[in-house]
């Protein structure tokens, strides 16, 4: 009986205080210039095509906000634009595919870490030129929203973010001629 009551209560508390809400494009692209100015070898410079984004999952609005393929998508679209590297029909073909995206159940504080693989490929020769798992994590607070489920999508944004700051900060190390491809540490 006890356990009928929580869930009653759970249920009517759901219900209270909203239906969890999806990652939003605009709060997960990196698009601050001025804060984290990049230079980026010349051949990327609006020569990356976003190919595919696959593992993302759609948000049940009864269970937990989550992070789309659309959405993620539209947010690396925009950051390398942002950073004058999207191309419509670039010759690097970048395939996206979110591997898994770490959320707690309940807490206070609500921490996400996504892990993220990247493929960035050539299309001319199909030279993978760089193909890596970077992971990125971000809180959010109570201070930041009272609601459990705001807290979460938040958190969830944030590291969203952070993975793709992350993407432009690798794709501003590579060091592409017509000979070599490298990675400066």
């Amino acid at each position: 009986m006890k356990i009928i009551k929580m869930f009653v209560v759970s249920i009517g508390l759901l219900y209270l205080y909203g239906c969890a809400s999806g990652a939003k494009m605009e709060n997960m692209a990196h698009t601050d210039v001025v804060v984290t100015p990049r230079a980026y070898d010349a051949a990327l410079k609006n020569g990356v095509e976003v190919a595919s984004v696959t593992g993302g999952e759609e948000t049940n609005p009864a269970w937990t906000s989550e992070i789309g393929n659309e959405e993620f998508s539209g947010a690396v679209k925009q950051s390398l634009a942002s950073q004058g590297l999207l191309a419509e029909t670039g010759r690097y073909q970048l395939q996206i595919e979110l591997k898994e995206v770490d959320q707690p159940m309940f807490g206070f504080d609500m921490t996400v870490t996504t892990h993220v693989r990247y493929v960035l490929t050539d299309s001319q020769n199909s030279t993978v030129i760089f193909d890596d798992t970077l992971a990125a994590a971000h809180t959010a607070t109570v201070s930041d929203a009272f609601v459990a489920i705001k807290r979460l999508q938040m958190a969830n944004e944030g590291a969203g973010k952070k993975n793709i700051e992350a993407l432009l900060k690798k794709l501003s190390e590579l060091k592409i001629s017509t000979n070599q491809v490298s990675v400066v540490d």
